[in-house]
């Protein structure tokens, strides 16, 4: 028995937006939350590129990535990212922040589905 929920992300700040994800990702609102488990839980966000990003988050924010090689650290504006991979990247990039860091990290992202 799955849990599935929609959220539409159309005029919703960013991180208000991961933060109510994040949330559901980890089964906060479950009576049956274990923190160690997770949940059966499946998230799918609609609307992705109508995320209200406010301020000059757009140029000034910084997405960063580093693929583990010395001087491998990446940092490109929210901008950039948003034209080449898409706002989906960006929420995904926020939800995952959000999360406890331990090896339930990645599959929980798994159950989480964005669309533009």
């Amino acid at each position: 028995m799955t849990n599935t929920h929609t959220i539409d992300a159309s005029n919703k700040p960013l991180g208000r937006l991961a933060s109510e994800v994040a949330a559901l990702l980890n089964a906060k609102n479950s009576i049956n939350f274990v923190k160690n488990r997770v949940a059966d839980v499946s998230i799918k966000i609609i609307n992705a590129s109508k995320v209200k990003i406010t301020g000059n988050k757009m140029k000034e924010s910084v997405h960063k990535s580093f693929s583990g090689y010395p001087s491998g650290l990446k940092e490109m504006p929210l901008s950039y990212v948003a034209e080449k991979k898409g706002y989906g990247e960006l929420i995904k990039h926020a939800v995952k922040g959000m999360l406890p860091k331990n090896k339930l990290q990645d599959i929980r992202m798994k159950n989480l589905v964005v669309e533009e």
